[in-house]
């Protein structure tokens, strides 16, 4: 035991020494970095822990380890935080997605007061809601539209980790929502809902905004509560 322990702590310092050279040579996303054999030489280390402490950085994104190309400065991303959501979502489906939509909502309501804040100009979602129109009248509406809306609706913002966070909220969604049952609304309702949102943010109505934007999350609640009505198994 005392010897796994010892192991731990020096992985965690090689970890802390590769993120240590990231920051002093000024390295981005998308950067090289040393090879296996220059980061043995610098830190003074075998290859065992190098590639040890590297796979542990791959995990958790700021590494990125690309076979027969090199190892790169890892790009932000939540892919780690979208399975463990999921896979608990699958275990306690009702609680944990009911609070990952609250926190979504409670965010997204936020973010489209700060749009009217800023004032900021749009000019692509519009074209989204038009391609979702499109598909309502014909059929379902894709979910790869419905999640381009909410990317590009805030894209004028210009913080990445707004996509980026949203994304994995809706990433998680999208694995889960099949076992919620079948949607109460059609898909010309859908299509409605996201243009009452664009149009209360382009009209500057925080109010609206933000009512327009709880009556997008209704239909969501309501499935949910439909499981909730559902005895639990004993």
């Amino acid at each position: 035991m005392v010897f796994q322990n010892r192991r731990l702590t020096r992985s965690a310092e090689v970890q802390e020494a590769v993120k240590n050279i990231i920051l002093q040579r000024g390295l981005v996303a998308g950067d090289p970095l040393p090879t296996e054999a220059e980061l043995m030489d610098t830190l003074g280390i075998g290859r065992n822990s190098v590639r040890e402490a590297l796979k542990s950085l791959q995990a958790v994104g700021i590494v990125d380890i690309r076979h027969g190309f090199g190892m790169f400065v890892g790009r932000m991303s939540f892919n780690g935080l979208v399975d463990e959501l999921a896979f608990h979502g699958r275990m306690d489906l009702r609680s944990h997605l009911s609070d990952l939509i609250e926190i979504r909502e409670l965010l997204e309501c936020g973010l489209v007061e700060l749009l009217i804040e800023r004032g900021c100009e749009d000019r692509e979602t519009a074209l989204v809601i038009e391609r979702m129109e499109a598909e309502a009248r014909v059929g379902p509406v894709s979910p790869e539209t419905d999640k381009l809306f909410h990317e590009v609706l805030y894209r004028p913002l210009g913080n990445p980790l707004v996509g980026s966070l949203l994304g994995a909220f809706w990433d998680v969604y999208h694995q889960l929502r099949d076992t919620l049952g079948t949607p109460d609304e059609g898909p010309v309702v859908v299509a409605k809902k996201h243009r009452d949102i664009y149009e209360a943010v382009m009209a500057g109505d925080r109010v609206a905004a933000v009512a327009a934007m709880r009556a997008h999350f209704d239909g969501v609640r309501n499935r949910l509560k439909r499981l909730e009505d559902i005895p639990r198994p004993t």
